[in-house]
């Protein structure tokens, strides 16, 4: 009896994608079953060579894995069975979406591609969403998520195809939820009630975490993988070993297999998440911004420098306290990151991770001093992160930042304007779209201005001493 093949259509052709959701489809080919194929595409004309790349390569790659301790693993990825080429009418992913055999459509377009407000709802005034909305009125091309997973649903009703999931792949925080918000809200926007009722009723969102450290390939990991493998691979890319996925178990029109390859199925997200987004990308954020100032390129170097490290931890004990209990041990959580951070193999640049800071502050670090200031607890751990960040800004204002610095959610002039205010303490914790309801509160405030003035005398340390706790 023949078994038909589902097909999986994810939308951000990057790294990440393929150094996580593409391995563990790979893997359940491995084992054999083979019931779904997987095909992806970038959403926008960036990555064109990477894309003609894969294409000429039918889809396959190399991954080559690091582990902390040194040890490197190259392996042949060949789950991406559909290389779609980007045009801007996004026919590919249209004609593809619109057909019932697709069933799951996932997409990592990185936090500031959701276009929040601090309420969760849709920033509708943002220059993007406003020129989305007028591109589908009028026939021409869309730039964002919402765009096209509206041109792609639209067309599958047309064709009366059935169910699908639509899966987040972002560091979000109930980014399934989160994601189906603004989507509904795009939707509601174009004054299709048609598409909005059969959205809400044939689709869902699982909510997930995803976890695995991935730089952008360089030209570099292309040279070794060759040496390594004696094969030229123009879209090889290099990742760490860690490698995790937590998945809610809800899903409108089946999935693969996953659990047989280590995913971790649940009725729960929420645990793994936090733990996440506040031990893991909150620190991240701080290594890469305390160890830019300190005149550092690498997390590593980061990681390994005395204050830079005593910054993430001053942090780290301060989020802990407010995630506890946890069924999580939240302590080795930590110390697992802080290892994996130092791994000198990634070479994971501070450009990169600084790159969308401006929607990282609300994403993964204003809860912690949400919750800590509604339990009357001090913050002056949690607040050197934003005072770290507007440190970097006004290197990026003045010039003097060591790399560009890429921020979709952040419009230059309102970067400048808070740097140029005659109180950019007071400028930055008063942005709504950062801080919500805590946007001007004095005791954000005045935390801020004192971890502005300790950080003048830490900065001064030399780089490089060895770390002050294990």
């Amino acid at each position: 009896m023949a078994t038909t093949t589902k097909r999986w259509l994810h939308l951000g052709l990057g790294a990440f994608h393929r150094a996580h959701q593409a391995v563990y489809l790979h893997r359940l080919h491995e084992t054999g079953d083979r019931g779904w194929t997987l095909a992806s595409g970038n959403i926008r004309p960036e990555g064109s060579e990477l894309i003609e790349a894969l294409r000429a390569q039918g889809g396959e790659y190399t991954l080559q894995t690091v582990s902390p301790d040194g040890e490197e693993r190259f392996e042949r990825i060949r789950s991406i069975t559909e290389v779609i080429p980007w045009d801007a009418s996004l026919t590919g992913f249209v004609a593809r979406g619109r057909e019932d055999s697709t069933r799951i459509i996932s997409f990592t377009v990185t936090e500031a591609g959701y276009y929040l407000r601090p309420d969760d709802t849709l920033d509708l005034r943002h220059p993007d969403m406003e020129a989305d909305l007028q591109a589908l009125a009028s026939g021409a091309g869309v730039r964002t998520l919402h765009g096209a997973l509206t041109l792609i649903l639209d067309e599958r009703m047309r064709a009366g195809a059935g169910p699908v999931t639509l899966l987040c792949c972002d560091n979000l925080r109930h980014n399934g939820a989160r994601s189906r918000a603004v989507l509904l809200d795009f939707i509601r926007a174009t004054g299709d009630a048609a598409l909005l009722d059969w959205v809400e009723r044939h689709t869902r969102q699982p909510n997930t975490m995803v976890d695995r450290i991935t730089p952008r390939p360089t030209s570099a990991v292309a040279r070794h993988v060759q040496q390594a493998t004696g094969s030229h691979d123009p879209a090889a890319l290099m990742a760490e070993s860690y490698l995790q996925w937590v998945v809610e178990d809800a899903f409108a029109a089946g999935r693969p297999a996953w659990e047989h390859v280590g995913v971790e199925m649940t009725d729960d997200v929420e645990p793994y998440e936090e733990a996440k987004i506040r031990l893991l990308n909150a620190t991240h954020s701080c290594v890469a911004w305390a160890g830019t100032l300190r005149g550092l390129r690498y997390i590593h170097e980061d990681t390994r420098d005395a204050v830079v490290r005593d910054l993430a931890l001053s942090y780290t004990d301060e989020a802990i306290e407010v995630l506890s209990p946890s069924k999580i041990d939240l302590a080795a959580y930590r110390d697992r990151v802080l290892a994996r951070f130092s791994n000198p193999a990634i070479l994971d640049t501070n450009q990169r991770v600084v790159a969308d800071s401006f929607a990282k502050l609300p994403a993964f670090i204003v809860p912690t001093i949400r919750e800590r200031l509604a339990r009357g607890l001090a913050i002056s751990g949690v607040a050197m992160l934003p005072a770290v960040y507007l440190r970097c800004l006004q290197l990026w204002h003045a010039g003097t930042l060591p790399f560009e610095y890429q921020d979709q959610a952040l419009d230059p002039a309102r970067g400048h304007a808070i740097c140029e205010a005659g109180d950019p303490v007071a400028a930055l914790a008063s942005e709504q779209v950062v801080w919500g309801e805590l946007a001007g509160d004095q005791r954000l405030v005045e935390a801020l201005r004192g971890c502005v003035r300790r950080l003048d005398g830490l900065l001064t340390e030399s780089p490089g001493s060895p770390p002050p706790r294990g």
